[in-house]
Formats: structure tokens, sequence, C-alpha cells
């Protein structure tokens, strides 16, 4: 047991000692000045003290006194130890018991209407979700990631809320944009899902990764990983890749090879607006066995004042019994 204010146990101790001395010093003095034997004057007293009966009383007399001082010095300690908070500790391991889903988005012109398509939707979905840990990462020329893997929705949606409420904008340039022209070229499907993929923590745990990615694969200038290579690095890392093609029915050839690429991490390619739609893909997720993710330990203190709540209660009550007994 610990005590949040244990200097009131020695402020309560002083105070009981301090009583209890001034206590004798007042019954010496009475003593001193004769009070108690000028109320004894009672002819042959020493006969009367020597009856059993008068014995019994006085030490029942005694025993009550001492019980009372007793209960009452109880019941100042246990009065001092409730006011100086005592707590006890617990070690507690917290468990996330969830699966990570990462939304890569390409931003580049011919796909602003798709992201906000798939942020709307993503943000109705929230509701749904129960632990999952959600990230997003954009990339045109270049990867910026907007926030990292979380399970805190109310943050999430806001900063979904305002990506996609950048994508209206006439003359200035929109929020989505910073940071993502860093490159040369435009839309590097590749660097953006390689940067995607890299962006799950914790590598060492066996966990359930998603990657839902949004593009339309119409690749503008080299790019430092390639589709395939980035592919194979989140296979390679167990996350699974779930694209989304808003143009999966005009170029059978575009749309091959980003089918190929999903497939080769365990994942599949749809169109955007065909049957299965994004709600479908994040269902695809949920049956996916949650891992547990074991966070930092912490210990939490917690006041326990109960017990000694209690003896308060007893002693005090007591105390108040027996002094009515004792008549003082």
């Amino acid at each position: 047991m610990a005590l949040a204010n244990g200097w009131l146990i020695l402020v309560v101790a002083g105070v009981m000692v301090a009583a209890i001395v001034v206590g004798v010093l007042l019954g010496l003095r009475g003593t001193g000045r004769g009070g108690v034997h000028a109320q004894a004057r009672v002819a042959r007293a020493e006969r009367l003290r020597a009856l059993p009966t008068f014995r019994q009383a006085l030490n029942r007399r005694v025993l009550a006194l001492s019980g009372i001082l007793l209960l009452g010095v109880v019941a100042i300690l246990a009065a001092g130890v409730v006011s100086a908070r005592p707590m006890s500790s617990q070690t507690i391991q917290p468990v996330n018991t969830s699966r990570d889903i990462m939304l890569c988005l390409d931003v580049s012109g011919s796909m602003s209407e798709v992201d906000v398509e798939v942020l709307t939707v993503f943000e109705e979905l929230l509701d749904d979700f129960e632990g999952e840990r959600i990230g997003l990462t954009i990339f045109n020329s270049s990867p910026v990631q907007i926030f990292p893997l979380t399970d805190d929705y109310e943050f999430i949606r806001g900063h979904m809320q305002s990506i996609r409420e950048s994508f209206d904008y006439l003359d200035e340039i929109p929020e989505h944009w910073v940071g993502t022209l860093n490159g040369e070229g435009a839309s590097l499907i590749g660097d953006g899902l390689a940067s995607c993929a890299m962006a799950f923590d914790h590598p060492d745990d066996d966990r359930s990764r998603s990657i839902i990615f949004a593009t339309d694969n119409e690749i503008n200038g080299a790019s430092i990983v390639t589709l395939d290579e980035a592919a194979a690095y989140a296979a390679s890392v167990g996350v699974r890749v779930f694209a989304l093609n808003p143009v999966q029915d005009k170029d059978a050839a575009v749309s091959a090879e980003l089918a190929r690429a999903a497939e080769a991490t365990g994942g599949a390619a749809y169109g955007l607006r065909d049957t299965t739609t994004v709600s479908d893909i994040v269902e695809q997720v949920q049956e996916q066995e949650a891992t547990e993710l074991t966070g930092q330990a912490q210990v939490v203190w917690t006041d326990t004042p109960d017990l000694w709540i209690v003896v308060l209660l007893i002693s005090a009550l007591s105390f108040v019994v027996v002094l009515w007994r004792v008549r003082l």
C-alpha cells in the first residue's frame, strides 16, 4: 500500500501524541492539588476497596477507560490513513486486437473524382469499425503520409473530411497536392504503393495488414520502384493489396497489370463501380483473423481506502457506544 499524502499520518500522529500528553499532565496536576482525594473522603474506605465487588467494578472501569483510549487512537489513525489516500498499483499491458488498413490514394488530376468517392465511403464506414487501425497515404509524383495507423476515429474522420473538401478547389493550390509534386512525372504508382507498404509498424508482429489502393494505373514518368517490385515487397512483408480501378473496363492492358500486381500479394483488383464496392472490400479485410498488438506496459494507481473506511466506522461507532456505556 502506498499513500498519496503520507505526511498527513505524521500530522495526525503528532496531534494524537500531543493530546495524550496534555491529558496526562492535566490529570497529574489535578491529583497533585488533592482533587481526587478531596472527593474520596469516606471513613473506612480501605475496607470498601478490599471488597471483591469493588475491585471488579474498578477493573471494569479501568478496562472501559483503556478501551475508550484505544478505540479513540485507532479511529484517529484510521482517519489519518483515509485522509492520506491509500493507493494500490497495478501494471496493465494494453492489448489492441485489430487489423491494419492503409488507404493509399493516387491524387493525380485524373483521380480526383474517384478519391472523393473513396474518402466519402470510408467516412461512412468508420462507424462500423471495431478497433481497426486506419492510415492514409496519398501520392502523385511523390508520396505523403496524411496520418499514420491509428484507431482514433474522430481524428481520422477530421483528416479525411479535410482532404476530401480540398479536392473542391479553384485557384489556390489544394491541400492534397502539398508534398505530392516533389518528383518528376505524375501518378508514379510503384513509388506510391511501396511507400504505403512501408507505412505499417511493428514489422515483427504477425498481423492482418491490408492496403486499399485506388489508382487508374496511368503512369506518367519513371518511378524509382516499379509496380511489380512494389507488389513483391508488399507480399514479402505480409501486406495484401486490394486495388480499386476506375478505368478497369477502358484499358484492358493497364487493368490486367494492376490486377496481376494485387493478386501477387494475395489480394485482388476491382472496378470501382462494379458490383464489388469499397464496403465489400473492407468486409473481406475484416474477415481476416485479427491478432493482438501488445502496447507499452502502464502502471495504474487506484485509490483503495475501503478497508480503512470500514476500520474508521467500526472504531468510531465502538468509541461512542463504550463512551455512552461508561457515562463519562
